[in-house]
Order: C-alpha cells, then structure tokens, then sequence
C-alpha cells in the first residue's frame, strides 16, 4: 500500500489481518512533518530573513516559531535553540563555509542554500546532530526550498566541513 504525504510517497507495509485507516497515516505524516525536520524549516526562514532584512527582535522570532510549531514545546526549544545558535555562531560558520566553498564567495551563493548550510554547519560544528544526519536534514531542505543543484552543492561542502571536523578530532 502506498500513500502521499506532503514529502513524497510514503510506502507502507501492513499485515492483511491488521488494517489501519488511511487517516492514521495522514496524522503520522503530520507527526512526522511535524518533527525536527518541521523545526528547522522554520529555521531556515528566520535565517533568511535575517539574511535579507536583518535579524529582527529576539522575542518576535521567538513567537514566529512558537506560532508555527503548534504549542510543541520540545520542538520548540529546539527550533530556538537552532536559530540563536546559528546566528550568534554566524561569523564563525562563514569562515568555514568560505573556505571550504572553493571558487564561491558567501555572497555569490543562493541565499537560500547559503543558510541552510550556515544552520546545518551549526548543528555539525556545536554537535547538536550527528554529521551525516545534519548533512541529509540539509539535503532535503535543499532539495524542498532550493535551486536544482542546490542538494549536491550543499552536499558537497557540507561533506567537506564533516571530513575537516573528523580529522581533527582524529588528530586530537
């Protein structure tokens, strides 16, 4: 049984005897749309916007993602978390991201896909999340908000930045 979800086709295998309404799936879907993956999609508008407009005030994006993530307060947090980590550990992340985009300036990337690396080298480099789980989150972001190149350009320097953060853990 396959069954549409906002992210694609979700592929469900069931006992013939046990039968669940589609309905049930719909509301896993939410549940799952409405995880971490939901928290930094929101993120990633903040960062945007900041990108764009400047960073508005603390307590405006701090309502923007409790508006959106629907009174969960784990999620929440966690969105909160990700979005001033990200921006106080901005500068930081640039360098990084500068370097390591050989032939890219900050500038001359999509705005789009320049925060979503920024929020997921944060995430890498402050070890909220795993390497290679931040760099899919970054993946499917840029595969939903970006360009056509944008999974493999944000894969690509984002695969360099975890290697860099493997060898000098390994050095250590």
């Amino acid at each position: 049984m396959a069954l549409r979800s906002e992210s694609g086709t979700v592929v469900v295998a069931f006992d013939p005897v046990w039968f669940v309404p589609a309905a049930i799936f719909q509301l896993i879907g939410f549940a799952i749309m409405s995880s971490r993956r939901r928290a930094r999609e929101i993120v990633l508008q903040m960062l945007y916007e900041a990108d764009v407009n400047g960073t508005r005030d603390t307590e405006a994006m701090h309502r923007f993602i409790r508006s959106r993530m629907q009174g969960h307060r784990a999620l929440t947090d966690f969105g909160i978390q990700l979005l001033e980590g990200t921006l106080s550990a901005r500068d930081e992340v640039d360098q990084y991201l500068g370097k390591l985009a050989i032939g890219w300036s900050l500038s001359r990337m999509a705005v789009v896909d320049r925060n979503i690396m920024r929020l997921a080298a944060y995430e890498m480099l402050h070890k909220v999340t795993p390497g290679r789980v931040a760099i899919n989150e970054a993946v499917l972001l840029a595969k939903r908000y970006g360009e056509a190149n944008s999974p493999k350009f944000v894969n690509g320097i984002l695969d360099r930045l975890m290697k860099q953060i493997e060898a000098s853990k390994s050095a250590e």
